[in-house]
């Protein structure tokens, strides 16, 4: 199947979840992931903003009170300009805007972050498979910062609920593996690429 129709129709399913599924699933990974030592370890984390029913992280950057090892983390979140994702430090409370295609950003304004100073991104997908390749939504935004030398090595989660974690993606020459996928059903190690 191609990348187009694959995309469309695990699109169609994701959305298709009851509110309540999808609340359940994406807060069961939340507790996943919070209980996977690089998280742990991880001061500065790359993260997003859920959109058309992506797996919501919020649980780990709102709830920071009731949560020690979540409260200690830097959070950073893309802005998308042109064809480039720039990272601003984010905590709750400061404000957000609405990007150019209709995600929650930073303010432009926000400090930026450096690839220096991130220990682990966080990348949302609609679906990965088993080798850590991952199905975007073909804007390329992720593939272009890995395939950097300053992000390169940065270690990298995809975010995906579990039906959309499949045995074996169509992939083209520019696709980045990833290093570790989380679903609902828990953290998935990769063989490494590298």
């Amino acid at each position: 199947m191609l990348k187009k129709e694959l995309r469309s129709s695990l699109l169609k399913k994701r959305q298709s979840m009851s509110e309540t599924e999808w609340r359940e699933k994406s807060d069961r990974l939340c507790h996943h992931l919070q209980n996977f030592s690089l998280f742990q370890k991880a001061q500065t984390v790359l993260a997003y903003f859920s959109f058309r029913q992506e797996v919501d992280l919020s649980l780990l950057f709102n709830h920071h009170q009731e949560n020690p090892i979540v409260s200690i983390k830097n959070w950073g979140f893309p802005r998308c300009v042109k064809k480039s994702l720039f990272w601003h430090i984010w905590q709750p409370g400061n404000s957000l805007q609405k990007g150019n295609y209709g995600i929650l950003e930073p303010e432009s304004n926000a400090p930026l972050l450096h690839s220096s100073e991130v220990d682990l991104i966080l990348i949302p997908a609609v679906a990965c498979d088993i080798n850590g390749y991952r199905l975007g939504y073909g804007s390329g935004f992720y593939d272009r910062m890995l395939g950097t030398e300053e992000w390169a090595s940065k270690p990298t989660m995809g975010i995906v609920f579990e039906f959309a974690y499949l045995q074996q993606l169509p992939i083209d020459p520019w696709d980045r593996p990833l290093t570790t996928v989380c679903t609902e059903n828990g953290v998935k190690q990769i063989m490494s690429h590298r």
